[in-house]
């Protein structure tokens, strides 16, 4: 999702328009970021908190020529989500596990796949539409190399 999704959402939610709705996201997102660089830590009850960290300096690998690099220190802003965005995403997971679950008992008993949809891949075969997770996927066509 964008911000402009995100302001369109609410937009409609609430009945602003979508010019000051995009105000006052734009607003939240700098006062995020005005907190982050303030203080270092933002706590977002429900939500979650925002923190920034120091990552040490390391050694790392150039993966082109394999070659020693070093890596300076520097800030880096992580997340941790709070309990409800914990809950509701392993209810999300946990559903979508139950889904697949329900693909490979199909599958098994000889019913076939989720849906009778291919979609043409790179090397000219044809794959199913539903994702190895049992999930639908969105049509995909490989441009040719």
């Amino acid at each position: 999702m964008t911000k402009k999704e995100i302001v369109k959402t609410i937009s409609d939610e609430i009945g602003l328009t979508q010019l000051k709705t995009k105000e006052i996201v734009q607003k939240t997102f700098d006062a995020i970021v005005e907190t982050l660089v303030e203080e270092g830590r933002i706590e977002l009850r429900n939500f979650g908190v925002f923190e920034v960290k120091k990552r040490a300096a390391r050694k790392a690998r150039n993966p082109r020529t394999g070659d020693r690099v070093d890596v300076p220190a520097k800030y880096v802003v992580t997340f941790k989500p709070g309990k409800e965005m914990e809950e509701r995403v392993r209810m999300l997971a946990e559903a979508r596990d139950a889904r697949i679950a329900a693909a490979a008992r199909s599958q098994a008993s000889g019913r076939g796949p989720v849906t009778g949809s291919t979609v043409p891949t790179a090397g000219g075969g044809q794959t199913s539409d539903v994702a190895r997770d049992g999930v639908a996927a969105r049509p995909y066509f490989a441009t040719p190399e």
